[in-house]
């Protein structure tokens, strides 16, 4: 049976939220997908976010860049060994698979590709699923093959939310429909409701 989700304190032992961390995976149209969300975020949002976009091997940080200049956040690519911290976004190189271990810091490798894809989508849900447990909220967004999908069910294993973008709103609807195929979903939302959703969701309970 799954432990029942307990808030994290902070260290005047208050309630702070119920969640530690929100993991995003998306291919094509996913740089259009996520300036739309980032726009919206908080900029007291306390929780790390760990971006996995499909690039092309030889693809500079230009994403992380892109995404700084209008997120509220800071937004930098991941290094290796490099610690989690809350109220930032991560983005995961090029040509690396992105991980977390169990001290909440990074690992990049270059595996062989999963779902011909490195970073590969799977592999960051199912170690983030392995860490956080049900404190993990994942959200896979708009691409073109099924990447995503078992690691977005294995979060829904391990007692974490999981969310889909609306098969209807996204610019290429087969990675959230892969995803609704293979298991219930938590949340499938139109692109414009899902950080709304996870400001919710992470509130303080």
């Amino acid at each position: 049976m799954m432990a029942k989700k307990k808030s994290i304190k902070d260290s005047n032992n208050k309630a702070t939220s119920p969640y530690s961390a929100v993991v995003i995976g998306t291919s094509a149209g996913g740089m259009a997908a996520l300036q739309i969300m980032f726009k919206q975020i908080d900029k007291k949002f306390a929780l790390p976010i760990i971006v996995v976009q499909h690039l092309y091997p030889e693809s500079n940080d230009f994403l992380a860049q892109n995404l700084n200049l209008i997120c509220p956040l800071p937004v930098k690519e991941a290094s290796e060994k490099e610690m989690i911290r809350p109220g930032e976004v991560f983005i995961s190189p090029a040509n690396y698979h992105l991980l977390i271990e169990d001290d909440h810091t990074f690992s990049l490798n270059i595996d062989p590709k999963v779902n011909y894809c490195r970073p590969s989508i799977d592999v960051l849900f199912e170690s983030a699923a392995q860490v956080y447990s049900n404190q993990l909220i994942g959200v896979l967004l708009t691409g073109a093959n099924n990447d995503g999908a078992k690691g977005l069910k294995r979060i829904k294993e391990m007692g974490g939310i999981t969310i889909t973008q609306d098969p209807e709103s996204a610019e290429i609807p087969a990675m959230p429909l892969s995803a609704i195929k293979l298991f219930p979903v938590d949340f499938i939302l139109p692109l414009q409701q899902i950080y709304t959703k996870i400001k919710i969701l992470t509130e303080n309970n």
